[in-house]
């Protein structure tokens, strides 16, 4: 049979297959209404003996994947249904209160904190976001939160993730504690040298004091430098200030150029990051739900049951509504043996119509949800 005739079947038998899909749907609608109004939960033996009939009909040499195309169906299904019985959802009035509530604009001027101290790179970062800033500084992540708990001020901004050393783990603990927001994010090229007093020289060098995420980012030169001690300290400007004060020409910091200028330091070694395109992303937090317009990211966290399949129903979810998942990453609950918190990147308009259904499906889907906002990245 020539090529063609074979294209022209597959399209024809897709033709039968959207119709049958379309009145699958049809009758899955009306499943669920029926299902609402006598308060029935989803027959959740009969879903599984369907879908063992569903592969036992296409084969064994396709079961397996009878057996994938069953469960995306069913995927499909359960999202069309929770939005026909649904009804409003709770968070997305929620949000739909968030856009009306926030300005037209992001906020020239604002009370922020940072951790660290003059010349860190979260300083640097909060200049980016806000035109005219009034910084407070403070000396750990935990003290942002409360700062802006306190009403000291109205936002924070904080490391979330680096493109080599990976993610701040301590920042997706903080938001998992406190319902606070992000508002904003933005994307830092970081770039580390080896500052020390006037007059030091590399060989002189016998300890190394930085930010443990600036320490991992240049694991390759400390390595290079065996009789080198490394200190860990709360911010890369904290250690060069360390250094200034310190009097000492044995001592040496990870940090910016800008940041050794301010306190005096000289570089003895330039650019020494493990990698040229070295990025830190760095989030803008508030304690109230501020989504300005054009916002086409959203992050969330969430826990699923530990059950075979549960992150797959998420991610198949988010699959079927076309949204592009820019990041899943996952903790261990603390409290909980082999069980796992999952962080999502969305890049999704706030203003689809598809990220609204998405959030209402995924609080049933999920044991639980959290909506850390919708907001731009500055690049």
């Amino acid at each position: 049979m020539e090529l063609e005739q074979l294209k022209q079947q597959i399209e024809d038998i897709d033709g039968q297959m959207s119709r049958l899909f379309a009145q699958r749907m049809a009758v899955s609608g009306q499943i669920a209404k029926a299902r609402a109004a006598q308060g029935l939960l989803p027959d959740a033996a009969g879903i599984r003996e369907a879908r063992a009939g569903f592969q036992a009909q296409a084969g064994e040499d396709l079961e397996d994947y009878a057996g994938v195309l069953y469960n995306t169906l069913q995927d499909v299904s359960q999202s069309y249904q929770t939005a026909l019985v649904r009804g409003k959802s709770p968070l997305c009035d929620r949000i739909a209160q968030g856009l009306t509530d926030t300005p037209p604009l992001f906020p020239e001027k604002a009370t922020v904190a940072c951790q660290g101290v003059e010349g860190a790179f979260a300083q640097i970062a909060v200049q980016r976001l806000f035109r005219e800033p009034s910084i407070s500084y403070v000396n750990r992540f935990e003290a942002v939160f409360s700062a802006i708990a306190n009403g000291f001020c109205r936002y924070g901004v904080l490391p979330l993730e680096n493109s080599t050393a990976g993610s701040v783990n301590k920042i997706y603990d903080l938001m998992m504690e406190y319902n606070f927001s992000i508002v904003r994010s933005v994307r830092l090229k970081v770039d580390h040298n080896l500052m020390a007093l006037p007059g030091a020289k590399l060989e002189d060098i016998k300890e190394v004091v930085s930010h443990e995420q600036a320490l991992a980012q240049c694991a390759d030169f400390l390595k290079s430098h065996p009789g080198i001690r490394v200190t860990v300290c709360e911010n890369t400007a904290v250690a060069a200030k360390l250094v200034a004060e310190s009097g000492r020409r044995d001592l040496a910091a990870l940090a910016s150029h800008d940041c050794g200028a301010l306190y005096g330091l000289q570089p003895l070694a330039e650019g020494i990051q493990d990698k040229g395109n070295n990025y830190t992303r760095f989030i803008c937090i508030g304690k109230d739900l501020e989504i300005f317009p054009g916002a086409d990211r959203t992050s969330i966290m969430l826990t699923v049951n530990h059950k075979p399949g549960s992150l797959y129903r998420v991610m198949a979810r988010i699959n079927a509504l076309g949204i592009n998942m820019t990041k899943l990453e996952s903790r261990p609950l603390p409290d909980r043996d082999f069980e796992f918190m999952f962080y999502f990147d969305l890049d999704t308009s706030v203003y689809s119509p598809r990220f609204i259904q998405l959030m209402g499906d995924l609080e049933s889907l999920c044991e639980t949800f959290k909506y850390l906002g919708s907001y731009t990245e500055i690049v």
